[in-house]
């Protein structure tokens, strides 16, 4: 059984972070490491050039006024200009410099959670949310990288910046320095305090936004909103997404608010810091000890170093932030893919088409979690106890012993024990029930998910032990979903084969009966399809699915109930098509319609996950067992038509 269930926010979590977490997240400074020396050169020089503007103060209230020394005010007073420029034009270089560090570890970042998700099994896409994936790619991996472009360099920076206005201080007075950092430790308990609660909010913060995401992305697409309108959810949907939307306005205040008091509580630390040095330092210029400059100068340092100090004590927080970001991110890639390539993995250049099940048998719950455990989605739970479809919902439903009630598919085990054998060039017909197991037997050949016991052989050699790229090359198959993405025609059937030249996709398009149809298009192949294919019919999609099957030329032809949406004049004028192109290929074929399977060389009879009966359509009626059924229940259907 499966259950996923998923926990509501808690304000007390936050990021675990460890060494091995700290030497992954460096891994990705590695390739940038020159970048970011010169960005640590490039900030050095700025942090001794912006100290000294004080020591220029201090010497033109000393020395320079009381002197009356036009030249040296009017050289102070230029420092006092290019030092503010020199300063502002680092500035510009070094944003620059972090920037490219920054975008490159989103780059990096990017393409390695895609890249997986790319090779991850279908099951992880059917039990996780595509606005989650969005939010993790978006939102988590930019907040990740500013661990290393923002608060890695800005630690090192700041670090600099305390330790050389520092040494000024204790050259200036000791004394001063000592009552000037006695406010230091007071950083600590606000960073503790507030820091904590920042991290539980920030974490809260990136959980509802992809709470936020994936209602988005379920409800804005064409199936989504469809499904909305003929419902009449409008309103509804309107009010779930204002409450989702809310949330996220209000957890964005709560954590405003909250950093307003760390940084207003350390504001007024600094403040105090700086006012018990004027007080101190001014009863000493009082007594002669200090000059009015030296103070000047040394209150001046002081507020530069407060600075740092107080970003020093918010980087662990900022940090602490950074890191939950990259533990989702991180908990993507390191999902294991349940489909693997062997390292010694065969490649297959010409394949016969012989297929052979050998006693195989498939669980889904046998299979390792594959979830985002850390994706809180605020009381949703689903869960699903042994198979109760797998897809084929189109098929009539086998009845009991007395011909009455519709016998239950519901089990725990998918496919049990089945053992067939297609020859090449064999068509294969595949019938039962809903749910009796038809659509996952064709999941397995091409390997959507591999057998529970037994193996599936092709040419003899085990699907396992065979590149992907190979069963890719060999194996073709039309779902009983068609799916074309947002673009022309041509480009969805190039996406089988780029290669192939104008007139290998007309012969497709001709083969799948779809090629006039195209010309009367007003931009013929250059149509745009729209999201999904919603601007084609049900058939027409379909037909541009098996034309883009038949471009890519498999040796192994799978097609899942591929005509259940033409109507009968198309399903006549592919039904040639089909079997000019099925003598030459392997097929496995789901058809309920009788007009198809007739033509079958052989007919797998399936029931509660097994093959119960097998053989031509002649043999089986006579046997007058299920398959005999099925056919009398759908001649009666066409009867009563």
């Amino acid at each position: 059984m499966w259950r996923y269930a998923y926990p509501r926010a808690d304000e007390g979590k936050h990021a675990n972070i460890t060494w091995p977490l700290i030497k992954r997240v460096l891994g990705y400074a590695r390739p940038r490491r020159r970048a970011i020396l010169v960005a640590l050169i490039l900030i050095l020089t700025r942090t001794l050039i912006g100290l000294i503007p004080p020591l220029v103060l201090r010497r033109l209230i000393d020395v320079t006024l009381p002197d009356g020394n036009i030249q040296g005010l009017n050289l102070l007073a230029l420092l006092l200009v290019v030092v503010p420029l020199a300063t502002s034009g680092l500035g510009i270089i070094i944003r620059r410099v972090n920037s490219s560090v920054g975008e490159g570890v989103i780059y990096d970042l990017r393409r390695q959670l895609y890249d997986h998700l790319q090779h991850m099994p279908l099951r992880f896409f059917t039990h996780t949310r595509s606005g989650e994936l969005m939010s993790r790619l978006n939102n988590d991996v930019v907040s990740a990288q500013t661990a290393i472009s923002d608060t890695l360099i800005g630690i090192v920076t700041n670090v600099i910046t305390v330790v050389v206005t520092l040494t000024i201080m204790l050259t200036l007075s000791v004394p001063l320095t000592v009552i000037g950092l006695i406010m230091v430790p007071l950083f600590y308990f606000p960073a503790r305090l507030i820091g904590r609660k920042l991290r539980g909010l920030a974490r809260q913060q990136m959980d509802i936004n992809a709470e936020m995401n994936a209602m988005m992305s379920e409800t804005l697409n064409v199936s989504g909103a469809l499904l909305t309108k003929l419902m009449g959810r409008a309103d509804v949907e309107s009010r779930r997404f204002g409450q989702r939307a809310g949330k996220v306005r209000d957890i964005g205040v709560r954590r405003a608010f909250v950093g307003s008091q760390f940084w207003a509580v350390l504001g007024l630390i600094s403040v105090t810091g700086a006012a018990l040095v004027y007080w101190v330092g001014g009863h000493l210029v009082l007594e002669g000890i200090f000059s009015i400059g030296t103070i000047v100068a040394f209150a001046a340092y002081l507020s530069q170093i407060y600075g740092p100090l107080e970003y020093l004590v918010n980087a662990p927080v900022e940090f602490s932030t950074s890191m939950v970001s990259f533990e989702r991110v991180f908990e993507i890639i390191d999902l294991p893919s349940e489909i693997t390539e062997k390292p010694d993995a065969l490649d297959l250049p010409g394949a016969r088409g012989e297929l052979t099940f050998d006693h195989v048998s498939f669980r889904y719950d046998a299979l390792p979690a594959t979830g985002l455990s850390e994706v809180e989605r605020f009381g949703y739970t689903e869960s699903a106890g042994g198979v109760l479809t797998d897809g084929d919902d189109d098929g009539p439903k086998i009845t009991g012993n007395d011909g009455s009630t519709p016998r239950s598919q519901a089990r725990v085990t998918a496919l049990e024990d089945l053992t067939f054998t297609a020859a090449p060039g064999q068509f294969v017909a595949v019938v039962g029930a809903s749910g009796a197991g038809k659509t996952t037997l064709t999941y397995l050949i091409p390997r959507l998910y591999d057998p529970t016991e037994g193996r599936i052989l092709l040419d003899g050699h085990d699907l396992r032990d065979l590149k992907l790229a190979s069963l890719a090359a060999h194996i073709g198959m039309v779902t009983q979903e068609t799916y074309l993405f947002h673009d022309t025609i041509l480009a969805n059937l190039l996406y089988a084969r780029p290669d192939a030249t104008e007139a290998q996709v007309v012969e497709a398009a001709r083969a799948a009966n779809i090629h006039d149809f195209i010309l009367e298009l007003d931009k013929g192949y250059e149509t745009v399809v729209g999201e999904r294919g919603y601007r084609l019919s049900g058939g027409e999609k379909q037909r541009l699915a098996i034309a883009r099957v038949v471009l890519r030329d498999p040796r192994i032809l799978v097609l899942d109930e591929a005509t259940s949406h033409l109507d009968s004049q198309s399903e006549a004028l592919i039904q040639d098509a089909l079997e000019r192109l099925m003598t030459t290929r392997t097929s496995i074929v789901i058809a309920h319609r009788l007009s198809t399977i007739m033509a079958a060389d052989l007919i797998l009879v399936m029931d509660r996950g097994r093959i119960v009966e097998r053989g031509t359509h002649a043999s089986l009626l006579a046997r007058g067992g299920v398959y005999a059924r099925l056919v009398e229940i759908q001649m009666g259907e066409r009867a009563e038509v």
